[in-house]
């Protein structure tokens, strides 16, 4: 386990390079530079379980909640190696979002419950927002939570919920008041997933995978305890759950990873001499440098505590859609092997274009739709 003592006294490039050793020395070989997999269930718990173990859980954690205390500097630093590494993604909504949000808002009950038990490991979070009436809106709530005598009844669903069908818990956001600002009316709780009532319905997706479902709420009973914060005041729970996470979001590392399955998939199909291909891959790996140096930029500008949220956002499609490109050139290149569902294999390569093309498309509407971040850039910026 790390010294505290030696992290906190030691530079930032003495930092990168002990956190890089320890990957190499201790990082599972077979969860390494997997594009399309995303850790979870009992290997995200053996993973979360092992970065405690070793001291390297909860970057941003105050110390005194058991975290590492990082700076935004170190914490940018932390992913970039993650990524550098070629680690799997893993989702971490307790370490991630719930726990500083537990931190700042959270009764002392409620701290001494969850945040040990996320910070080992032991428990998975899923977070409820998105309702079939209120995805980009979700002011427009539909899940009610009605006062009974000792807590709260919730009815009503949530939908696009990753990972639920994994998760411990789940956070979330339901109507508790008719007002006339939507916002005010609306309160964070907290949910045991193995409740009474809450049932998990898993959405397939064209790639035949699960890892969003529905949930259902119907009747399900929670303890008055398991309101965060104010009633009606979770709106403001929830504003404050982006922190580092707004800038890992907007980071081109999948753009990087696929530019590189498109330089394999070239070399096997001998199409490097190509002028069609020629200029499509310098545009691709020029808009890949731009985007890295916007995401530097941004960076500096969020350590200084000068980034503005229209920053983020522009961040954010930059890196997603230009992920989007890249995955449709490597179908536009991909000859017979574009329309396989199957990776296939030449020689020593292995390249799945049907997994990489399926992970992009979605990677404009999580963390906000690119819509909903122009409407955030032209406010920001047109007024």
């Amino acid at each position: 386990m790390p010294d505290q003592n030696i992290i906190n006294n030691e530079s930032d490039e003495e930092f990168r390079i002990r956190f890089r050793t320890w990957l190499e020395q201790y990082y599972p070989e077979h969860w390494r530079n997997p594009l399309t997999l995303r850790l979870r269930g009992q290997a995200e718990k053996e993973w979360l379980a092992m970065l405690y173990e070793h001291g390297w859980r909860a970057p941003s954690w105050p110390r005194e909640h058991g975290g590492l205390g990082m700076s935004l500097r170190r914490q940018l630093i932390y992913y970039e190696e993650l990524a550098r590494h070629g680690t799997a993604r893993f989702i971490d909504f307790g370490g991630t979002l719930l726990g500083p949000t537990l931190i700042r808002f959270g009764t002392s009950e409620q701290k001494s419950s969850h945040l040990p038990r996320i910070l080992r490991g032991e428990t998975l979070w899923c977070q409820g927002y998105s309702e079939p009436n209120a995805g980009s809106d979700l002011a427009n709530l539909g899940l009610h939570a009605v006062p009974d005598n000792d807590g709260y009844v919730l009815n009503g669903s949530k939908i696009w919920t990753t990972q639920a069908d994994s998760a411990d818990y789940i956070f979330l956001l339901a109507r508790t008041a008719q007002t006339e600002k939507k916002q005010d009316g609306i309160s964070f709780f907290l949910a045991d997933m193995r409740t009474p009532g809450i049932s998990v319905q898993p959405i397939i997706n064209l790639q035949g995978e699960n890892e969003f479902s529905q949930v259902f709420f119907n009747d399900v009973h929670i303890p008055a305890h398991n309101l965060v914060h104010q009633l009606h005041k979770g709106w403001q729970v929830a504003r404050s759950l982006l922190g580092v996470e707004r800038i890992v979001n907007g980071n081109p590392h999948l753009s990087r990873k696929a530019l590189a399955a498109l330089d394999r998939l070239l070399n096997v199909t001998n199409q490097r001499e190509s002028s069609a291909v020629k200029l499509t891959r310098a545009r691709l790996a020029c808009e890949l440098h731009n985007a890295q140096a916007l995401y530097e930029e941004i960076c500096e500008a969020a350590i200084r505590g000068e980034a503005t949220p229209e920053q983020f956002s522009i961040m954010k499609v930059v890196s997603s859609e230009l992920f989007q490109y890249i995955a449709d050139a490597l179908i536009q290149f991909g000859q017979g092997y574009a329309g396989q569902k199957e990776a296939f294999r030449h020689g020593n390569e292995e390249i799945d274009l049907h997994q990489i093309y399926m992970l992009s498309r979605p990677a404009t509407i999580y963390s906000g739709t690119s819509e909903i971040q122009r409407n955030i850039i032209a406010r920001g910026i047109l007024g």
